[in-house]
């Protein structure tokens, strides 16, 4: 078995890039120390850039747990570490062009974008089907 290590780092990166854009939101918003009582309210009230970003955040959130299910099973069923940072890789990188689109506003390729990044995950568990 490869080291490891790309691994934990693609996994590390889909983790932190969600807080990338907490931060825009945050920015984007004016959020001060005072409206750290209930952060989520305050974003759940925002409008135009500041709320696209919060709308990203939280579907960063939401698509982790499917991305790290797939990453770990592939590493544990002895997929090909080349294949699994490939997809690993090109999942992060279409994440980060959502969330840009997601900012830019463009819900057309934002969708197709996503549609992309949820299908590394997806493929990485029809291959590990494939070889049960």
């Amino acid at each position: 078995m490869q080291s490891i290590s790309g691994i934990i780092y693609l996994i590390l990166g889909a983790c932190l890039l969600p807080y990338v854009f907490t931060l825009i939101a945050k920015k984007a918003s004016g959020f001060s120390a005072k409206d750290n009582q209930n952060p989520r309210r305050f974003l759940a009230n925002t409008t135009g850039l500041a709320s696209r970003a919060n709308a990203v955040q939280q579907n960063s959130f939401e698509s982790l747990p499917l991305f790290i299910a797939a990453v770990l099973m592939a590493e544990y069923m002895v997929i090909p570490q080349s294949f699994i940072m490939t997809l690993g890789i090109a999942y992060l990188i279409l994440r980060i062009i959502y969330g840009i689109c997601y900012l830019a506003n463009w819900a057309t390729l934002r969708s197709i974008i996503w549609t992309l990044s949820m299908l590394c995950p997806v493929c990485l568990l029809l291959l590990i089907i494939k070889i049960v």
